[in-house]
């Protein structure tokens, strides 16, 4: 792999500022983000991308490309739980392997954003409407973790179960909500709308990652001790599996005819494992689960192995490939 490729990613300002809010934890600074922030940070980029988003698919429309793309997109979705899950079930139960499963069949979006500051350092072009096909990723594998849950964990002795609030939990979602009404509404508004919240959305919008990056770094620093539950085979699925979803993403994107830059954010898509919308959902619906397990996974071995490895090895192996 091109070294320059990950010194350039390394190298990039926001992931500095992760490796900071790392070094912070292990050096035991008291260096500490005030609680409601991060939130706050978290909300705003997803303001900000979805509002992007939306603008843009105004811009470009939907053409056989972007159609392509999103049910692409949805396929992913359902399907990466569905082999996920039987991985799992190797040496995990039914309820963990679901739980995990649904977080790597669904998205990060800081992940996504990350990848898309990548490809403007190499000047790469992409579209948009990729956005749209990160808010498409939420949920779906949401559905199919529950879905596996029900055929092949036990049943529960009072056999209650809603799926109203299943659906709601993966379809209005905080986050799942707000990004999906931003792309709506930049859809809405269009070239006007764009106008008007362009200087809130934008001027500031690397800024804020930096601030949220700093502290996942300082998060993800203090899950790392909770991967010792997890195991060497784990560990292992955490790393491998999103370079095995990213490489079947590229295979998909070469077949569709999907550009290069759009080719890196949807095999992103593919790669990333959800800390946010799932664990939420998977703490409700699936109690039996270990909430350590699938969250210091996916924040403390996945996240970080993505934006400072995984995002310029799929682009190398995008440029093999010849997407």
């Amino acid at each position: 792999m091109n070294s320059s490729l990950i010194l350039s990613n390394i190298l990039n300002p926001p992931v500095l500022f992760f490796f900071l809010g790392m070094l912070a934890i292990f050096l035991k600074s008291d260096l500490e983000i005030p609680q409601p922030l991060p939130k706050l940070f978290s909300l705003y980029l997803l303001l900000a991308i979805g509002f992007k988003g939306g603008y843009e698919l105004e811009e470009s429309g939907i053409n056989p490309q972007v159609a392509l793309t999103l049910i692409a997109a949805i396929f992913m979705a359902c399907v990466v739980p569905v082999y996920s899950f039987f991985v799992l079930k190797i040496k995990l139960d039914a309820y963990n392997a679901a739980a995990i499963a649904a977080t790597y069949g669904s998205i990060s979006a800081v992940t996504f954003i990350t990848a898309q500051s990548f490809l403007k350092i190499l000047n790469v072009s992409s579209d948009g409407y990729m956005v749209a096909a990160l808010a498409l990723m939420e949920s779906p594998a949401i559905i199919v973790g529950i879905v596996l849950v029900r055929v092949f964990g036990h049943k529960k002795e009072n056999g209650e179960f809603s799926w109203n609030e299943v659906l709601r939990e993966a379809f209005l979602n905080g986050s799942v909500f707000l990004l999906v009404g931003s792309v709506m509404i930049g859809l809405l508004t269009g070239h006007k709308g764009w106008e008007k919240l362009q200087p809130f959305t934008q001027e500031i919008f690397y800024g804020v990652l930096a601030f949220f990056l700093l502290d996942m770094g300082m998060v993800a620093a203090r899950k790392i001790k909770d991967l010792r539950k997890a195991g060497s085979f784990l560990i292992a699925f955490s790393v491998f599996m999103p370079v095995a979803n990213a490489i079947l993403g590229i295979i998909i994107a070469k077949l569709i005819g999907i550009p290069q830059g759009n080719a890196l954010l949807f095999a992103v898509l593919c790669a990333s494992a959800s800390y946010i919308a799932v664990p939420a959902a998977m703490r409700m619906t699936v109690p039996e689960a270990n909430p350590s397990l699938y969250v210091s996974m996916a924040l403390a071995l996945t996240f970080p192995f993505n934006i400072i490895i995984g995002i310029p090895l799929y682009m190398n192996i995008i440029k093999i490939m010849g997407v």
